[in-house]
């Protein structure tokens, strides 16, 4: 683990890369992982499944959305950033409270379980594609 709470990716199988263990994560805490040149980051959630969406807050610039207030609205699981408070849906990205400012949106990764380690795979294009759970193995 590095001083900002992240982990550095690990190659993997596939296109598809290992970044940590579940263990690594806590229920409703975000997680920083460095993919190459980008930051990601994780949330382990109550009912087991693991997001992961990038890290740079659109709305400030700023790597923390690892550190935002997990949540809900109806039934999408959210972060809040903890810069300007804006909320996104962890499975599309999607903002959904802009707090008066242009609708933007995070990244999203589909997240592999394969055994205890999270692997993750980026969408085939840069637009919210959802964050999905599979097990694999």
């Amino acid at each position: 683990m590095t001083p900002s709470h992240g982990y550095a990716a690990e190659s993997g199988a596939g296109d598809a890369v290992r970044v940590c263990s579940i263990g690594d994560l806590e229920v409703e805490r975000g997680r920083a992982a460095l993919l190459g040149d980008e930051q990601v980051a994780l949330f382990l959630l109550s009912d087991g499944t693991v997001h992961a969406v990038s890290n740079l807050d659109p709305y400030s610039g700023a790597n923390v959305i690892s550190r935002g207030i997990v949540g809900t609205r109806g039934d999408a699981a959210t972060v809040a950033s903890p810069m300007h408070k804006q909320v996104f849906d962890l499975r599309t990205g999607q903002c959904l409270e802009t707090q008066g400012k242009p609708a933007k949106h995070l990244d999203v990764w589909t997240v592999h379980i394969v055994g205890d380690d999270i692997h993750l795979q980026r969408a085939a294009t840069r637009t919210p594609s959802g964050s999905t759970l599979q097990e694999v193995g």
